[in-house]
């Protein structure tokens, strides 16, 4: 028996110290650096990482792409730090906020060539942590004794996919909760053994384990769902799924906690600015650093096995998802379209999905 934390959990901490600014040190493929996200670094922090040498900047090549600087990679861009830049100079080249107002930021010296596994690291980790994807990173001899003389997080990597949380899920608990839709509701609650945020499953009668559920995939969207919002079809599309569940006798939902296409509530919102500033959802997620699409549907194929599905009718308009599921196990026999929510304030956001996402709207 041990209690020592085993690599996943490290991974768990390491994205949390993240969040409140704490640099971590990583170990991978003979290399050794602390790395610190660089939307929570400070001044009092940089000037710590740069009294044990110099600095760079990761960042996705998305990114680099929008700043002009070579990436040399299809992972990352190492972006030398000037020796003189502070904190204001790193978040400038992270955070597209101010891009238009001051859109000369280099010229911008990337590396090329050389080991870039803990700079791609870096970049995952605050990804994961739903911070924006860039990295600081300063070389040291020895992460393990750095790491110990300072308490901080020290993971020692042997591949790169270690840091994605993508762990076994388990249902921590499931109650009945009477709905609007049907009264025979049942909420099933799945925790991630990673650290992972929890996911749900609401289930609407007693769907038959034998035959194909109509089921949905619905990732989480706080200002759809919640508030209302006009500017995507989230919050109808929920609520059309569940309807339709009720009207039919039976279904599984699933509630997926991956906001703003996995991006993250924050991030989400980042993106929302920049569309104010004309550009779509896909160039905003582009701008910032991301993917079109940063959701993992693998999540909901271990939920429905869990439950003891193996084949579904998926409602969805995204081919994505049908795809995914099919991948891992779940057999979809139809996929069921789901439109709902159109407006003319979000006339321009579907037609993006369409051309660029490849939804069937």
């Amino acid at each position: 028996m041990t209690l020592l934390p085993d690599l996943s959990e490290l991974a768990a901490r390491a994205r949390a110290d993240l969040r409140m600014g704490l640099p971590v040190a990583i170990s991978f493929a003979g290399q050794a650096a602390l790395v610190a996200a660089a939307e929570t670094l400070d001044d009092t922090r940089l000037s710590a990482l740069r009294a044990l040498g110099p600095v760079m900047l990761a960042i996705t090549p998305r990114r680099a792409d929008t700043l002009k600087a070579r990436a040399y990679s299809d992972h990352v861009a190492r972006v030398r730090v000037p020796g003189d830049a502070g904190v204001e100079w790193i978040h400038n080249v992270a955070d597209p906020a101010g891009d238009l107002a001051m859109p000369m930021k280099g010229p911008l010296t990337t590396e090329r060539g050389g080991d870039e596994g803990i700079a791609r690291a870096g970049v995952m980790l605050a990804k994961a942590a739903h911070l924006l994807p860039a990295a600081v990173l300063v070389a040291v001899d020895d992460a393990g004794a750095v790491a110990a003389e300072n308490r901080l997080t020290w993971l020692s990597l042997d591949k790169l996919d270690d840091l994605v949380p993508t762990g076994p899920l388990d249902e921590v608990v499931a109650a009945r909760v009477p709905l609007a839709v049907s009264e025979a509701g049942r909420v099933h609650v799945f925790r991630p053994r990673d650290g992972g945020e929890e996911h749900y499953a609401v289930e609407i009668g007693k769907p038959e384990r034998s035959k194909p559920v109509l089921a949905r995939l619905h990732s989480a969207c706080f200002t759809g769902d919640l508030m209302g919002s006009l500017k995507c079809d989230c919050g109808p599309q929920l609520r059309a799924a569940l309807a339709a569940m009720g009207e039919a006798g039976a279904g599984v939902l699933l509630y997926l906690n991956q906001e703003g296409r996995g991006i993250g509530l924050a991030n989400k919102m980042r993106a929302y600015s920049l569309q104010d500033q004309g550009f779509d959802t896909v160039e905003a997620n582009h701008r910032l650093g991301f993917e079109d699409d940063e959701r993992d549907f693998r999540i909901g194929s271990q939920i429905l096995s869990a439950l003891g599905f193996s084949s579904v009718r998926l409602m969805t308009n995204n081919p994505a998802k049908v795809a995914m599921m099919q991948a891992n196990g779940i057999e979809v026999v139809e996929r069921v379209p789901l439109k709902a929510g159109h407006s003319t304030h979000n006339a321009a956001y579907l037609a993006t999905k369409a051309k660029k996402s490849g939804h069937l709207l």
